[in-house]
């Protein structure tokens, strides 16, 4: 194989110099005669050659280093992406095409023009197509929705950070068939995931492959259309940071359980829904006067008052319920009070229980 191609470079060598000798020694204005130029033709066809000959190793090593490269990623990229960077790739070539036309009169340069601008119009449309697929997939209806809108695709799109994952209701909640459209898993907050289920910690490590197994189960078990974004921002470092980012990109929403991130999301302008909120909200309204029953199970912050619980989890502060300890007692709502971290309700003892 190695004299093959050498003798292919032989030959591209001699007519590469036999076509562009009389064109540099003219420019240079220099004179030659016929036997001197054969000798130079020779000479640079063999120069061809031998290097052709000494790298063919290195090539073929790398052509096949890159081809399984390639290979392995084609196996890992969506259909999808493929498509639309191949439209991205024709795009390119298509421009280069048409804007060389009037440059191939152009003497001496005007052949080789077209293949220049072939190559970089042809890569800066496959990177431009490749770094934009998401959008790029949407506005070509590549995705299942193909009747709705661009924008009404894009909002349907759910971006997931870390909490709200290792947290787990969002599996539940998914079941229910309430949230719409594609759930998102960044690259680096399943990255984030996977580094905290690598942890040396025990509850981190637990917290991590909890998080991995609430992706799996959404995946196979509730049929979930789950969708990895690959796009990262190498120039920031905070996750929160990037996961903004990207939904700003996206016009998608957020789901989190973080109480900062639902705050700085709103300060610019991004869509986002705080799984805490949504369980407070569909939890059963308390009005002032309404009666209930209660187990006391700890003492409170002042001296006479009592905690107890809801089943959902609600905290209910007795007043004068310090003695009635490990008790269910009869106790009358006189305030509730609702707070980004949930909601409290204060009681009072009923007096049939008093």
């Amino acid at each position: 194989m190695r004299w093959v191609i050498a003798i292919v470079a032989l030959l591209i060598g001699y007519q590469l110099t036999f076509d562009a000798l009389p064109t540099v020694l003219n420019f240079f204005n220099v004179t030659a005669d016929k036997s001197t130029q054969n000798i130079i033709t020779i000479f640079s066809s063999l120069i061809f050659a031998i290097i052709f000959f000494i790298i063919t190793p290195y090539i073929f090593r790398r052509m096949v280093y890159y081809v399984d490269s390639v290979n392995i990623r084609f196996q890992k990229t969506p259909a999808q992406d493929i498509v639309v960077c191949i439209v991205g790739l024709v795009s390119g070539l298509i421009l280069a095409n048409l804007l060389t036309i009037p440059l191939v009169k152009i003497p001496f340069i005007g052949s080789y023009l077209p293949v220049v601008a072939n190559v970089l119009l042809g890569y800066l449309g496959l990177m431009i197509a490749w770094r934009k697929r998401d959008e790029l997939a949407i506005l070509l209806a590549l995705n299942k929705n193909r009747s709705t809108s661009k924008n009404a695709q894009m909002a349907a799109i759910k971006v997931l950070d870390t909490s709200v994952i290792i947290d787990g209701r969002i599996a539940d909640i998914c079941s229910t068939g309430i949230i719409e459209g594609t759930i998102g898993i960044p690259i680096f907050v399943l990255q984030e995931l996977q580094y905290i289920a690598d942890s040396a910690d025990a509850l981190r490590r637990n917290r991590g492959r909890r998080g991995l197994d609430v992706l799996n189960r959404m995946q196979k078990e509730l049929g979930t259309q789950v969708k990895i974004f690959e796009r990262d921002y190498p120039d920031i470092t905070e996750v929160d940071s990037k996961l903004i980012s990207l939904a700003q990109d996206l016009n998608a929403t957020i789901i989190t359980n973080d109480y900062n991130l639902n705050k700085v999301c709103r300060v610019q302008s991004v869509e986002v829904l705080n799984i805490n909120e949504l369980a407070n909200s569909v939890k059963p309204v308390v009005l002032p006067g309404e009666e209930m029953s209660v187990l006391i199970i700890k003492d409170g912050k002042e001296n006479s008052q009592g905690i107890g619980y809801l089943d959902d989890g609600t905290m209910i502060v007795v007043e004068g319920g310090r003695k009635f300890i490990n008790e269910a007692v009869k106790v009358v709502v006189t305030s509730v009070l609702q707070t980004a971290a949930g909601r409290m309700i204060f009681t009072k003892l009923s007096e049939k229980a008093s």
